[in-house]
């Protein structure tokens, strides 16, 4: 007990000084930190110097390791200290009141320490037992402790005040503190920290060629993981109820057949109304030309007389079911009397039923205004 007390006597001590050294260093401000962050001058202070000590330490001690050890060994390495882990992580289930998950994690430990040769092997996840992860911090934000500003530790990463809390109780949880003499459990946490960077290698490369900014992609991707590990891997925020106060209009038809009437009117009109405008202009075209000089003006008056009367005489024969289609070859060719025009061109007197639309025979193109 008391070896494990100077150990943690001895964390606490190294944590202060290197605390107390980033803080002298990080006088590098931020005019407008992010929410969330008011401490993100000093946070990225200590995240340059954690880095920077990731690069030229951590990681090439992570990648040494990696090129002697084996596959199957650091598969072995990995599956030990998650099974040691799983005990602080049963403990916080069962704290949260999860008694199905921490059952689970007390029967993975179990199974692996005696059928996995003292977790060399992952055989409950053979067994079909799912493997949780937890920790005091997010048992502190289960109960409704907030997670207050976000912090970069050094030498411990990305953090809040909340899992920075929750760290020192996870220290006390965790078995290798109490690994006597001390000297061995310090070495299975350093074995523990290498070969989970080594685990990480193809991750930072990633990071490395893909972030712009690597400290505010790892701040988003650990506020968000945390999140999604407080919730359960469930949707934060649910979609919003409207209730029953405003509900969605009804299209139904009122009269059954008025609805739609106008549609097909339209349709109909346009369609026999261009057609019988193509039709009726080039004969009047073709009369034009063969004309003499003193009839090619009443020629030409004629034909523009002609098209607009066989406007007409196809949307009446559109409307009336084609009882007026022998109209448009009469008015094309002069023979028959058009109907008086209003100012606009178009007929001033129509046998069309209410609600039923006609094309305009003249157009009225929109102006644009540039501001």
């Amino acid at each position: 007990m008391q070896t494990s007390q100077a150990g943690g006597a001895r964390v606490f001590r190294v944590a202060r000084l290197a605390v107390a050294a980033a803080a002298l260093a990080g006088c590098t401000t931020v005019q407008t930190p992010t929410k969330g962050d008011p401490l993100e001058g000093l946070n990225r202070t200590i995240f340059t110097v954690n880095d920077k000590l990731d690069q030229y330490a951590l990681k090439p001690v992570a990648k040494g390791y990696v090129f002697i050890t084996p596959q199957p060994v650091r598969d072995s390495v990995t599956n030990f200290f998650s099974n040691i882990g799983d005990v602080y992580i049963a403990a916080n289930n069962l704290l949260q009141l999860k008694i199905t998950d921490g059952v689970q994690d007390i029967m993975r430990i179990v199974i692996n320490t005696v059928f996995g040769v003292g977790g060399l092997f992952d055989v409950a996840t053979l067994a079909k037992l799912p493997k949780h992860d937890n920790d005091l911090g997010l048992t502190l934000g289960h109960y409704g402790v907030p997670a207050g500003p976000y912090l970069v530790l050094p030498l411990f990463g990305p953090s809040t005040v909340r899992d920075a809390v929750g760290s020192i109780g996870n220290y006390y949880v965790n078995p290798l503190s109490y690994v006597d003499p001390a000297g061995l459990s310090w070495a299975l946490y350093g074995l523990n920290i290498v070969n989970t960077r080594a685990n990480l290698l193809n991750a930072s490369d990633v990071l490395e060629g893909a972030a712009l900014d690597k400290y505010s992609f790892v701040r988003s991707a650990y506020l968000q993981r945390r999140q999604y590990l407080l919730s359960d891997g469930k949707q934060s925020q649910a979609l919003p109820n409207y209730g029953d106060e405003a509900p969605l209009p009804k299209y139904d038809d009122v009269d059954g057949t008025a609805a739609g009437a106008p549609a097909g009117a339209v349709t109909g009109t346009a369609g026999a109304a261009g057609t019988g405008s193509a039709g009726a202009k080039a004969p009047a075209a073709s009369g034009a030309s063969a004309a003499t000089a003193p009839q090619a003006a009443s020629g030409a008056a004629g034909a523009e007389n002609a098209a607009n009367g066989a406007t007409n005489s196809a949307t009446n024969s559109a409307t009336n079911g084609g009882a007026n289609s022998a109209a448009a070859p009469q008015t094309a060719s002069g023979s028959a009397e058009t109907p008086p025009l209003d100012i606009n061109g178009g007929p001033e007197t129509t046998q069309i039923p209410a609600g039923q639309l006609v094309p305009p025979t003249r157009f009225n193109f929109p102006s644009f205004k540039l501001r």
